[in-house]
């Protein structure tokens, strides 16, 4: 099943077919004891909407924060050992790609995240930014996985690569961060076959594509919650960006009206425009 958040409300898709959601808040849903049988019966008994207005889709957070964890495919250890190698810090990412403890960091609050078709930005400050296509993980409050999303994790590789010590403010800004189109509501593991595209339009041109898979993560989504809800108390629970195997070659950068689209197998495609300059109103 698939939950979507609109302005209209919530709403569960199931075989195709859409049914309202009575519930009305979002962190309720996230926090429910059964999400899954609750929006089966749901489905089960109401009858399907005539219309589902996907223009309509927001972002699938409510009051959750967003993390994300780095360094979990190798692809992203090579990558960063190289753009930090000038300022000393490219050997910090070869260990922290091989230690117990994984790299954890806050992404975003709810104000910061940019839903489908809204914009995301690249910082005025930067020369190379790209964008991260991510699995992510939505956690209940008892630090339970209960579904799945599409997460772009914007980055800017220069201001990281100057000193690792800047990653808060590579990672962390206005609309650097999107979330959607929807949760895949299940507490089963997603098959390790199950494949990430990324694709970046600039005009009429294809600028970049690529694509992975869940079987290149050295990390298991369990260990990264694991660690995120040690000495952490989420009440609304959170949403956890899963790390990159896709990066575009190091003379790729991202520029305004650029299109970033993300899709993963069984979810859907998470579609954004970039901007740059003053920070947007949320979309």
């Amino acid at each position: 099943m698939k939950l979507y958040r609109t302005r209209g409300g919530n709403y569960v898709e199931e075989r195709g077919a859409y049914y309202y959601v009575p519930e009305p808040s979002w962190d309720a849903l996230v926090a429910h004891a059964d999400l899954g049988g609750y929006l089966a019966r749901v489905a089960a008994t109401a009858n399907p909407v005539a219309e589902f207005e996907g223009a309509a889709v927001e972002a699938p957070i409510g009051s959750q924060e967003v993390w994300a964890a780095g360094v979990t495919y190798y692809r992203s250890r090579s990558a960063r050992m190289a753009e930090s190698k000038d300022a000393g810090g490219g050997d910090f990412y070869d260990r922290v790609y091989t230690a117990e403890r994984p790299e954890l960091f806050f992404k975003a609050t709810p104000s910061r995240v940019a839903g489908p078709g809204g914009a995301v930005r690249i910082r005025v400050d930067a020369q190379w930014s790209v964008p991260e296509p991510e699995l992510t993980l939505l956690v209940n409050p008892r630090g339970e996985i209960i579904g799945y999303t599409v997460g772009n994790d914007m980055s800017s590789r220069d201001i990281e690569g100057e000193n690792p010590l800047y990653l808060p403010q590579a990672k962390v800004y206005d609309r650097s961060c999107a979330l959607g189109p929807c949760v895949l509501v299940t507490r089963d593991p997603l098959p390790r076959e199950t494949e990430i595209g990324l694709e970046i339009r600039r005009g009429d041109e294809v600028a970049f594509r690529g694509a992975t898979t869940l079987a290149a993560m050295k990390r298991e989504p369990v260990e990264l919650v694991a660690y995120l809800f040690r000495e952490n108390r989420f009440p609304a629970g959170a949403l956890l960006m899963t790390g990159t195997g896709i990066v575009p070659p190091d003379e790729f950068t991202l520029a305004a009206g650029d299109v970033v689209s993300i899709t993963i197998g069984g979810i859907g495609t998470l579609r954004n425009t970039v901007a740059q300059g003053a920070s947007i109103a949320a979309s």
